[in-house]
Protein backbone atom coordinates (compact mmCIF):
# COMPACT_ATOMS: atom_id res chain seq x y z
CA UNK A 1 0.00 0.00 0.00
CA UNK A 2 1.41 3.99 -1.13
CA UNK A 3 2.88 6.09 1.45
CA UNK A 4 0.03 8.33 1.34
CA UNK A 5 -2.76 5.90 2.21
CA UNK A 6 -1.21 6.83 5.35
CA UNK A 7 -1.30 10.29 5.75
CA UNK A 8 -3.48 10.36 8.91
CA UNK A 9 -0.71 8.54 10.85
CA UNK A 10 1.82 10.67 9.56
CA UNK A 11 0.35 13.57 10.73
CA UNK A 12 -0.57 12.84 13.47
CA UNK A 13 3.32 11.85 14.49
CA UNK A 14 4.06 15.16 12.81
CA UNK A 15 2.81 17.03 15.03
CA UNK A 16 3.96 15.34 18.02
CA UNK A 17 7.41 15.76 16.90
CA UNK A 18 7.11 19.21 16.20
CA UNK A 19 5.89 19.96 19.51
CA UNK A 20 8.52 18.04 21.19
CA UNK A 21 10.44 20.28 18.96
CA UNK A 22 9.51 23.05 21.12
CA UNK A 23 6.89 25.15 18.78
CA UNK A 24 4.23 26.45 19.68
CA UNK A 25 0.99 24.54 20.18
CA UNK A 26 -1.51 26.73 18.21
CA UNK A 27 0.27 27.38 15.25
CA UNK A 28 1.72 24.00 15.62
CA UNK A 29 -1.71 22.74 14.73
CA UNK A 30 -2.63 25.16 12.25
CA UNK A 31 0.97 24.47 10.29
CA UNK A 32 0.60 20.85 10.23
CA UNK A 33 -2.87 20.65 8.97
CA UNK A 34 -2.84 22.79 6.41
CA UNK A 35 0.41 21.48 5.49
CA UNK A 36 -0.77 17.60 5.46
CA UNK A 37 -4.35 19.26 3.96
CA UNK A 38 -2.19 19.81 0.78
CA UNK A 39 -0.07 17.22 0.43
CA UNK A 40 -3.08 14.99 0.45
CA UNK A 41 -5.25 17.05 -1.87
CA UNK A 42 -2.40 17.40 -4.18
CA UNK A 43 -2.33 13.22 -3.95
CA UNK A 44 -5.79 12.75 -4.16
CA UNK A 45 -6.74 11.71 -0.64
CA UNK A 46 -8.02 15.07 0.52
CA UNK A 47 -11.30 16.63 -0.29
CA UNK A 48 -10.14 20.68 -0.16
CA UNK A 49 -13.90 21.60 -0.02
CA UNK A 50 -13.70 19.98 3.47
CA UNK A 51 -11.93 23.75 4.84
CA UNK A 52 -14.85 25.43 3.98
CA UNK A 53 -16.82 24.48 7.00
CA UNK A 54 -13.88 26.10 9.01
CA UNK A 55 -15.34 29.78 9.39
CA UNK A 56 -19.08 28.00 10.68
CA UNK A 57 -16.28 26.07 12.88
CA UNK A 58 -14.75 29.08 14.33
CA UNK A 59 -17.80 30.84 14.88
CA UNK A 60 -19.16 28.01 16.49
CA UNK A 61 -16.56 27.94 18.84
CA UNK A 62 -16.53 31.47 19.88
CA UNK A 63 -20.57 31.65 20.38
CA UNK A 64 -20.19 28.61 22.48
CA UNK A 65 -22.29 29.20 25.26
CA UNK A 66 -20.46 26.49 27.61
CA UNK A 67 -16.98 27.53 26.08
CA UNK A 68 -17.76 31.36 26.91
CA UNK A 69 -18.09 30.75 30.88
CA UNK A 70 -14.52 29.85 30.82
CA UNK A 71 -12.54 33.97 30.69
CA UNK A 72 -15.63 34.47 33.09
CA UNK A 73 -14.18 31.40 35.98
CA UNK A 74 -10.73 32.77 34.96
CA UNK A 75 -11.52 36.35 35.89
CA UNK A 76 -12.94 34.93 39.09
CA UNK A 77 -10.14 32.59 39.97
CA UNK A 78 -7.79 35.31 39.24
CA UNK A 79 -9.36 38.26 41.48
CA UNK A 80 -9.21 36.27 44.32
CA UNK A 81 -5.61 34.67 43.97
CA UNK A 82 -4.36 38.49 43.60
CA UNK A 83 -6.89 39.34 46.34
CA UNK A 84 -4.18 37.29 48.85
CA UNK A 85 -6.91 35.32 50.17
CA UNK A 86 -5.01 32.23 50.05
CA UNK A 87 -2.54 33.26 52.56
CA UNK A 88 -5.38 33.62 55.42
CA UNK A 89 -6.73 30.26 54.65
CA UNK A 90 -3.20 28.86 55.06
CA UNK A 91 -2.34 30.68 57.88
CA UNK A 92 -5.67 29.59 60.18
CA UNK A 93 -5.72 26.29 58.95
CA UNK A 94 -2.32 26.06 59.87
CA UNK A 95 -3.44 27.27 63.43
CA UNK A 96 -6.13 24.60 64.39
CA UNK A 97 -4.48 21.80 62.30
CA UNK A 98 -0.58 22.47 63.31
CA UNK A 99 -0.45 20.91 66.65
CA UNK A 100 -1.27 17.32 65.28
CA UNK A 101 1.28 15.18 63.47
CA UNK A 102 0.67 15.93 60.05
CA UNK A 103 -0.95 18.51 60.52
CA UNK A 104 0.19 21.19 58.58
CA UNK A 105 0.67 19.21 55.17
CA UNK A 106 -3.49 18.35 55.73
CA UNK A 107 -3.63 22.04 56.11
CA UNK A 108 -2.33 22.35 52.49
CA UNK A 109 -4.55 19.46 50.75
CA UNK A 110 -7.25 20.95 52.66
CA UNK A 111 -6.96 24.77 51.74
CA UNK A 112 -5.75 23.20 48.22
CA UNK A 113 -9.34 22.00 47.49
CA UNK A 114 -11.23 25.24 49.04
CA UNK A 115 -8.89 27.03 46.19
CA UNK A 116 -9.96 24.46 43.96
CA UNK A 117 -13.53 24.68 44.60
CA UNK A 118 -13.72 28.59 44.50
CA UNK A 119 -10.81 29.75 41.71
CA UNK A 120 -9.50 26.73 40.03
CA UNK A 121 -6.38 28.09 39.06
CA UNK A 122 -3.83 25.21 39.71
CA UNK A 123 -0.63 27.71 38.94
CA UNK A 124 -1.49 30.39 41.61
CA UNK A 125 -3.09 27.88 43.99
CA UNK A 126 0.76 26.00 43.58
CA UNK A 127 2.57 29.00 43.45
CA UNK A 128 0.71 30.64 46.78
CA UNK A 129 1.17 27.58 48.72
CA UNK A 130 4.92 27.61 47.84
CA UNK A 131 5.81 30.81 49.08
CA UNK A 132 3.58 30.50 52.17
CA UNK A 133 2.93 27.37 53.20
CA UNK A 134 6.64 25.17 52.24
CA UNK A 135 8.88 27.29 53.91
CA UNK A 136 6.52 26.90 57.27
CA UNK A 137 6.61 22.75 56.81
CA UNK A 138 10.50 23.05 56.21
CA UNK A 139 11.31 24.90 59.50
CA UNK A 140 9.32 23.02 61.40
CA UNK A 141 10.79 19.77 60.24
CA UNK A 142 8.74 18.44 57.30
CA UNK A 143 10.70 15.78 54.65
CA UNK A 144 11.82 17.93 52.04
CA UNK A 145 10.11 15.60 49.79
CA UNK A 146 6.85 14.88 51.33
CA UNK A 147 6.62 18.86 51.81
CA UNK A 148 7.11 19.67 48.35
CA UNK A 149 5.01 16.45 46.96
CA UNK A 150 2.30 17.63 48.85
CA UNK A 151 2.31 21.32 47.81
CA UNK A 152 2.33 20.60 43.92
CA UNK A 153 -0.61 17.85 44.59
CA UNK A 154 -2.83 19.67 46.34
CA UNK A 155 -2.61 22.78 43.83
CA UNK A 156 -3.79 19.85 41.06
CA UNK A 157 -7.14 20.02 42.71
CA UNK A 158 -8.21 22.86 40.67
CA UNK A 159 -8.27 20.49 37.55
CA UNK A 160 -10.21 17.60 38.93
CA UNK A 161 -12.90 20.04 41.68
CA UNK A 162 -15.54 22.20 40.07
CA UNK A 163 -15.48 24.80 39.03
CA UNK A 164 -13.06 23.69 36.37
CA UNK A 165 -11.22 25.04 33.24
CA UNK A 166 -10.56 21.05 32.35
CA UNK A 167 -14.00 19.80 33.26
CA UNK A 168 -15.44 23.10 30.98
CA UNK A 169 -13.19 21.96 28.11
CA UNK A 170 -14.14 18.17 28.57
CA UNK A 171 -17.89 18.51 29.01
CA UNK A 172 -17.67 20.25 25.30
CA UNK A 173 -15.30 17.85 23.94
CA UNK A 174 -17.05 14.76 25.64
CA UNK A 175 -20.80 16.25 24.66
CA UNK A 176 -19.74 16.46 20.88
CA UNK A 177 -17.83 13.05 20.75
CA UNK A 178 -21.64 11.95 22.40
CA UNK A 179 -23.57 13.32 19.11
CA UNK A 180 -21.27 11.93 16.73
CA UNK A 181 -21.79 8.36 18.42
CA UNK A 182 -25.40 8.91 18.23
CA UNK A 183 -25.82 10.08 14.71
CA UNK A 184 -23.03 6.89 13.68
CA UNK A 185 -25.64 4.82 15.31
CA UNK A 186 -28.53 6.10 14.11
CA UNK A 187 -29.77 8.08 15.97
CA UNK A 188 -30.82 11.96 14.85
CA UNK A 189 -32.38 13.08 18.14
CA UNK A 190 -29.32 12.97 20.18
CA UNK A 191 -28.78 13.62 23.80
CA UNK A 192 -25.43 16.43 24.96
CA UNK A 193 -24.14 16.41 27.84
CA UNK A 194 -24.12 19.58 29.56
CA UNK A 195 -21.40 21.32 32.28
CA UNK A 196 -23.23 20.84 35.55
CA UNK A 197 -23.59 16.70 34.55
CA UNK A 198 -19.57 17.08 34.56
CA UNK A 199 -19.42 19.04 37.45
CA UNK A 200 -21.82 16.87 39.36
CA UNK A 201 -19.79 13.76 37.94
CA UNK A 202 -16.13 15.07 39.62
CA UNK A 203 -17.93 16.28 42.62
CA UNK A 204 -17.25 12.83 44.51
CA UNK A 205 -14.53 11.87 43.07
CA UNK A 206 -12.75 15.06 43.51
CA UNK A 207 -12.86 14.44 47.33
CA UNK A 208 -12.35 11.28 47.30
CA UNK A 209 -8.42 12.38 46.26
CA UNK A 210 -8.62 14.90 48.65
CA UNK A 211 -9.28 12.20 51.03
CA UNK A 212 -6.36 9.58 49.69
CA UNK A 213 -3.91 12.44 50.50
CA UNK A 214 -5.15 13.42 53.73
CA UNK A 215 -5.07 9.51 54.36
CA UNK A 216 -2.16 8.95 53.43
CA UNK A 217 -0.12 11.86 54.76
CA UNK A 218 -1.53 10.85 58.13
CA UNK A 219 -0.41 7.62 57.71
CA UNK A 220 3.08 8.89 57.13
CA UNK A 221 3.04 10.68 59.91
CA UNK A 222 2.40 7.93 62.15
CA UNK A 223 4.43 5.43 60.60
CA UNK A 224 7.52 7.70 60.27
CA UNK A 225 6.85 10.45 62.78
CA UNK A 226 10.28 12.92 61.74
CA UNK A 227 8.93 13.07 58.10
CA UNK A 228 5.85 15.18 59.50
CA UNK A 229 5.88 16.28 62.79
CA UNK A 230 3.45 18.84 65.09
CA UNK A 231 4.07 22.18 65.02
CA UNK A 232 7.34 22.81 67.52
CA UNK A 233 5.82 26.01 68.82
CA UNK A 234 2.11 26.83 67.40
CA UNK A 235 1.03 30.14 66.40
CA UNK A 236 -0.49 32.10 69.00
CA UNK A 237 -4.32 33.03 68.41
CA UNK A 238 -5.89 36.00 67.68
CA UNK A 239 -8.81 37.42 68.18
CA UNK A 240 -11.57 36.92 70.85
CA UNK A 241 -13.32 34.11 68.91
CA UNK A 242 -10.46 31.46 69.35
CA UNK A 243 -9.06 29.36 67.08
CA UNK A 244 -12.44 27.99 64.95
CA UNK A 245 -13.58 32.05 65.16
CA UNK A 246 -11.12 32.50 62.87
CA UNK A 247 -11.18 29.46 60.66
CA UNK A 248 -15.19 30.39 60.19
CA UNK A 249 -14.86 33.73 59.41
CA UNK A 250 -12.10 33.13 56.88
CA UNK A 251 -13.78 29.92 55.44
CA UNK A 252 -17.47 31.11 55.23
CA UNK A 253 -16.82 34.23 52.79
CA UNK A 254 -15.03 31.54 49.73
CA UNK A 255 -17.77 28.87 51.06
CA UNK A 256 -20.65 30.86 50.49
CA UNK A 257 -19.74 31.88 46.96
CA UNK A 258 -18.51 28.18 46.16
CA UNK A 259 -22.37 27.31 46.92
CA UNK A 260 -23.41 30.45 45.11
CA UNK A 261 -21.87 29.09 42.10
CA UNK A 262 -21.62 25.26 41.67
CA UNK A 263 -25.08 25.28 43.96
CA UNK A 264 -26.77 27.39 40.79
CA UNK A 265 -25.40 24.98 38.49
CA UNK A 266 -26.21 21.95 39.97
CA UNK A 267 -29.48 23.07 40.83
CA UNK A 268 -30.93 24.02 37.22
CA UNK A 269 -31.09 27.27 38.49
CA UNK A 270 -28.31 29.13 36.03
CA UNK A 271 -25.87 28.03 33.31
CA UNK A 272 -23.12 28.03 33.79
CA UNK A 273 -21.95 31.46 31.90
CA UNK A 274 -24.67 33.18 34.32
CA UNK A 275 -23.02 31.05 37.30
CA UNK A 276 -19.35 31.89 36.22
CA UNK A 277 -21.03 36.11 36.37
CA UNK A 278 -21.95 35.37 39.90
CA UNK A 279 -19.17 34.04 40.76
CA UNK A 280 -16.78 36.92 39.28
CA UNK A 281 -19.47 39.37 41.28
CA UNK A 282 -18.58 37.44 43.91
CA UNK A 283 -14.99 37.17 43.59
CA UNK A 284 -15.05 41.46 43.10
CA UNK A 285 -16.89 41.59 46.68
CA UNK A 286 -14.63 39.58 48.92
CA UNK A 287 -11.48 41.01 47.45
CA UNK A 288 -12.82 44.68 48.51
CA UNK A 289 -13.72 43.23 51.65
CA UNK A 290 -10.43 41.87 52.46
CA UNK A 291 -8.67 45.58 50.76
CA UNK A 292 -11.29 47.86 52.22
CA UNK A 293 -11.56 50.32 54.67
CA UNK A 294 -13.93 50.13 57.39
CA UNK A 295 -16.71 51.70 55.48
CA UNK A 296 -16.31 49.84 52.32
CA UNK A 297 -16.34 46.70 53.80
CA UNK A 298 -19.55 47.67 55.41
CA UNK A 299 -21.22 48.35 52.25
CA UNK A 300 -19.93 45.44 50.29
CA UNK A 301 -21.51 43.49 53.30
CA UNK A 302 -24.71 45.08 52.48
CA UNK A 303 -24.53 44.71 48.90
CA UNK A 304 -23.46 40.70 49.09
CA UNK A 305 -26.64 40.43 51.49
CA UNK A 306 -29.04 42.57 49.03
CA UNK A 307 -27.40 40.05 46.47
CA UNK A 308 -28.86 37.26 47.94
CA UNK A 309 -32.06 38.22 49.08
CA UNK A 310 -32.57 39.62 45.39
CA UNK A 311 -31.51 35.77 44.07
CA UNK A 312 -33.90 33.99 46.62
CA UNK A 313 -36.95 36.81 45.22
CA UNK A 314 -35.68 36.53 41.73
CA UNK A 315 -36.46 32.69 42.25
CA UNK A 316 -39.17 32.59 44.71
CA UNK A 317 -41.45 35.65 42.90
CA UNK A 318 -40.54 36.68 39.50
CA UNK A 319 -42.13 39.79 38.82
CA UNK A 320 -42.43 40.72 34.88
CA UNK A 321 -43.66 44.49 34.97
CA UNK A 322 -44.28 44.65 31.10
CA UNK A 323 -47.32 42.43 31.54
CA UNK A 324 -50.46 43.72 31.50
CA UNK A 325 -52.20 41.60 34.46
CA UNK A 326 -49.66 42.76 37.65
CA UNK A 327 -51.54 43.97 40.74
CA UNK A 328 -50.03 45.91 43.76
CA UNK A 329 -48.38 43.59 45.34
CA UNK A 330 -46.40 42.45 42.14
CA UNK A 331 -45.74 46.36 41.49
CA UNK A 332 -44.41 45.93 45.02
CA UNK A 333 -42.46 42.98 44.56
CA UNK A 334 -40.89 44.88 41.48
CA UNK A 335 -39.88 48.02 43.57
CA UNK A 336 -38.27 46.45 46.02
CA UNK A 337 -36.39 44.41 43.79
CA UNK A 338 -35.32 47.89 42.01
CA UNK A 339 -33.89 48.54 45.17
CA UNK A 340 -32.08 45.86 46.05
CA UNK A 341 -30.44 45.75 42.65
CA UNK A 342 -29.28 49.40 43.23
CA UNK A 343 -27.71 48.42 46.79
CA UNK A 344 -25.91 45.85 44.70
CA UNK A 345 -24.92 47.95 42.41
CA UNK A 346 -23.48 50.75 44.48
CA UNK A 347 -21.27 47.96 46.34
CA UNK A 348 -20.21 46.68 43.30
CA UNK A 349 -18.80 50.25 42.39
CA UNK A 350 -17.59 50.47 45.56
CA UNK A 351 -16.03 47.14 44.93
CA UNK A 352 -14.74 47.90 41.88
CA UNK A 353 -13.38 51.06 42.64
CA UNK A 354 -11.30 49.58 45.67
CA UNK A 355 -9.48 46.83 43.64
CA UNK A 356 -8.87 48.95 40.82
CA UNK A 357 -7.09 51.34 43.36
CA UNK A 358 -5.17 48.23 44.67
CA UNK A 359 -4.09 47.09 41.04
CA UNK A 360 -5.80 43.86 41.23
CA UNK A 361 -8.15 44.21 38.42
CA UNK A 362 -5.52 44.95 35.79
CA UNK A 363 -3.50 42.47 36.43
CA UNK A 364 -6.46 39.92 37.00
CA UNK A 365 -8.11 41.25 33.29
CA UNK A 366 -4.94 40.69 31.86
CA UNK A 367 -4.08 37.35 33.15
CA UNK A 368 -7.30 36.39 32.13
CA UNK A 369 -7.00 38.04 28.87
CA UNK A 370 -3.38 35.82 28.31
CA UNK A 371 -4.88 32.48 29.70
CA UNK A 372 -7.90 33.31 27.37
CA UNK A 373 -6.46 33.85 24.32
CA UNK A 374 -4.06 30.32 24.59
CA UNK A 375 -7.24 27.66 25.98
CA UNK A 376 -9.34 29.53 22.74
CA UNK A 377 -6.32 29.62 19.90
CA UNK A 378 -5.46 26.00 20.82
CA UNK A 379 -9.25 25.14 20.62
CA UNK A 380 -9.32 26.77 16.95
CA UNK A 381 -6.23 25.12 16.18
CA UNK A 382 -7.10 21.72 17.10
CA UNK A 383 -10.85 22.44 15.28
CA UNK A 384 -8.54 22.71 12.17
CA UNK A 385 -6.05 19.63 13.12
CA UNK A 386 -9.49 17.75 13.57
CA UNK A 387 -11.21 18.95 10.70
CA UNK A 388 -8.04 17.80 8.30
CA UNK A 389 -7.18 14.63 9.95
CA UNK A 390 -10.66 12.92 9.62
CA UNK A 391 -10.72 14.15 6.04
CA UNK A 392 -7.44 11.65 5.29
CA UNK A 393 -9.82 9.13 7.50
CA UNK A 394 -8.07 9.22 10.76
CA UNK A 395 -10.86 8.75 12.71
CA UNK A 396 -12.00 5.55 11.02
CA UNK A 397 -8.39 4.02 11.49
CA UNK A 398 -8.92 5.30 15.09
CA UNK A 399 -11.92 3.52 15.68
CA UNK A 400 -10.67 0.22 13.54
CA UNK A 401 -7.83 0.22 15.94
CA UNK A 402 -9.58 0.80 19.30
CA UNK A 403 -12.60 -1.97 18.08
CA UNK A 404 -9.71 -4.72 17.01
CA UNK A 405 -8.13 -4.24 20.48
CA UNK A 406 -7.69 -7.36 22.37
CA UNK A 407 -9.96 -6.70 25.37
CA UNK A 408 -12.78 -5.59 24.06
CA UNK A 409 -14.35 -2.28 25.47
CA UNK A 410 -12.04 -2.10 28.42
CA UNK A 411 -9.09 -2.97 26.27
CA UNK A 412 -9.72 0.14 23.99
CA UNK A 413 -10.25 1.83 27.36
CA UNK A 414 -6.95 0.96 29.10
CA UNK A 415 -5.15 1.63 25.74
CA UNK A 416 -6.50 5.54 25.72
CA UNK A 417 -5.87 5.88 29.37
CA UNK A 418 -2.09 4.80 28.99
CA UNK A 419 -1.58 6.90 26.39
CA UNK A 420 -3.25 10.09 27.90
CA UNK A 421 -1.19 9.27 30.86
CA UNK A 422 2.24 9.30 28.59
CA UNK A 423 1.24 12.17 26.79
CA UNK A 424 0.38 14.28 30.12
CA UNK A 425 4.53 13.96 30.43
CA UNK A 426 4.86 16.05 27.16
CA UNK A 427 1.45 17.89 27.00
CA UNK A 428 -0.54 20.10 28.29
CA UNK A 429 -4.32 19.29 29.19
CA UNK A 430 -5.45 21.45 27.24
CA UNK A 431 -3.54 20.06 23.79
CA UNK A 432 -4.56 16.43 24.93
CA UNK A 433 -8.09 17.60 25.36
CA UNK A 434 -8.95 19.23 22.32
CA UNK A 435 -6.47 17.52 19.66
CA UNK A 436 -6.86 13.50 20.83
CA UNK A 437 -10.30 13.17 22.99
CA UNK A 438 -12.26 14.18 19.73
CA UNK A 439 -10.35 11.32 17.84
CA UNK A 440 -10.63 8.87 20.38
CA UNK A 441 -13.81 9.83 22.62
CA UNK A 442 -16.52 8.80 20.02
CA UNK A 443 -15.46 4.86 19.26
CA UNK A 444 -15.22 4.36 22.98
CA UNK A 445 -18.70 5.36 23.46
CA UNK A 446 -19.44 3.59 20.95
CA UNK A 447 -17.94 0.75 22.59
CA UNK A 448 -20.18 0.88 25.15
CA UNK A 449 -18.67 3.48 27.65
CA UNK A 450 -20.57 6.09 29.58
CA UNK A 451 -19.71 9.82 28.70
CA UNK A 452 -20.05 11.34 32.10
CA UNK A 453 -18.31 8.37 33.57
CA UNK A 454 -15.87 8.33 30.67
CA UNK A 455 -14.89 11.87 31.29
CA UNK A 456 -14.26 11.50 35.23
CA UNK A 457 -11.73 8.74 34.12
CA UNK A 458 -10.24 10.88 31.65
CA UNK A 459 -9.68 13.99 34.05
CA UNK A 460 -8.02 12.77 37.02
CA UNK A 461 -5.40 11.20 34.30
CA UNK A 462 -5.18 15.00 32.83
CA UNK A 463 -4.82 16.28 36.53
CA UNK A 464 -2.30 13.84 36.93
CA UNK A 465 -0.51 15.41 34.36
CA UNK A 466 0.57 18.37 36.24
CA UNK A 467 2.28 15.88 38.34
CA UNK A 468 4.70 13.90 36.17
CA UNK A 469 8.14 15.13 35.10
CA UNK A 470 9.60 16.46 32.63
CA UNK A 471 7.12 18.76 31.49
CA UNK A 472 4.54 18.41 34.44
CA UNK A 473 3.55 22.23 34.86
CA UNK A 474 3.08 22.10 38.54
CA UNK A 475 6.75 20.94 39.31
CA UNK A 476 7.58 24.16 37.14
CA UNK A 477 5.32 26.14 39.57
CA UNK A 478 6.75 24.97 42.28
CA UNK A 479 10.45 25.03 40.95
CA UNK A 480 10.22 28.73 40.90
CA UNK A 481 8.66 29.82 44.36
CA UNK A 482 10.44 26.81 46.50
CA UNK A 483 13.30 27.95 48.54
CA UNK A 484 16.98 26.61 48.06
CA UNK A 485 17.31 23.90 49.31
CA UNK A 486 13.99 22.70 47.23
CA UNK A 487 16.51 20.81 44.42
CA UNK A 488 14.28 19.49 40.90
CA UNK A 489 15.41 16.19 42.27
CA UNK A 490 13.49 16.85 45.58
CA UNK A 491 10.35 17.84 44.08
CA UNK A 492 10.65 14.40 41.12
CA UNK A 493 10.61 12.55 44.35
CA UNK A 494 7.89 13.54 46.72
CA UNK A 495 4.94 13.75 43.61
CA UNK A 496 6.10 10.46 43.03
CA UNK A 497 3.74 8.85 45.64
CA UNK A 498 0.79 11.02 44.79
CA UNK A 499 1.20 9.40 41.23
CA UNK A 500 0.44 6.69 42.56
CA UNK A 501 -2.13 8.02 44.37
CA UNK A 502 -3.92 9.55 41.45
CA UNK A 503 -4.22 5.57 39.48
CA UNK A 504 -5.93 4.38 42.59
CA UNK A 505 -8.49 7.02 42.04
CA UNK A 506 -8.50 6.31 38.68
CA UNK A 507 -9.01 2.94 39.36
CA UNK A 508 -11.54 3.54 42.22
CA UNK A 509 -13.69 5.39 39.57
CA UNK A 510 -13.47 2.32 37.48
CA UNK A 511 -14.26 0.04 40.06
CA UNK A 512 -16.98 1.89 41.26
CA UNK A 513 -19.11 4.06 38.71
CA UNK A 514 -21.66 4.95 40.77
CA UNK A 515 -18.84 7.62 42.42
CA UNK A 516 -18.93 9.43 39.00
CA UNK A 517 -22.23 8.50 37.96
CA UNK A 518 -24.78 9.03 41.11
CA UNK A 519 -24.98 12.50 41.65
CA UNK A 520 -25.71 13.63 38.41
CA UNK A 521 -28.26 10.99 37.93
CA UNK A 522 -30.18 12.45 40.75
CA UNK A 523 -29.71 16.04 39.46
CA UNK A 524 -30.20 15.55 36.13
Amino acid sequence: MALFDYLDVLMFAGLCLAILLGYPVTFTLLGIALFFALLGWLTGHFDAGLLGALSQRIFGIMTNPVLIAIPVFVFMGAVLEKSRIAEDLLEQMGRLFGSIRGGLAVSVVVVGALLAASTGIVGATVVAMGLIALPTMLANGYDKRLAAGTVCTAGTLGQIIPPSTLLIILSDVMSNAYQQAQFAEGKFTVETISVGQTFAAALVPGFVLVALYIAYIMAIAYLRPAMAPPLTRPPKVSGQDGAWGGVLGVLMPPIVLIVAVLGSILGGIATPTEAAAVGAVGAVLLAALRLGDARTRKLVLIGGAALAVLAVLAGVAPVRLQRGDLDGGDYAIGAIGIVLTLVVALALIKAFRTTGKAGILKDAATGTMTVSAMIFGTIIGANVFSLVFRGLGGDARIEEILTLMPGGADGALIFVMILVFVLGFFLDFVEISVILLPIVAPALILLGHDPVWLSVLIAINLQTSFLTPPFGFSLFYLRGAAPPEITTGTIYAGVLPFIGLQALGVAAVWLLPPLATALPAWLF
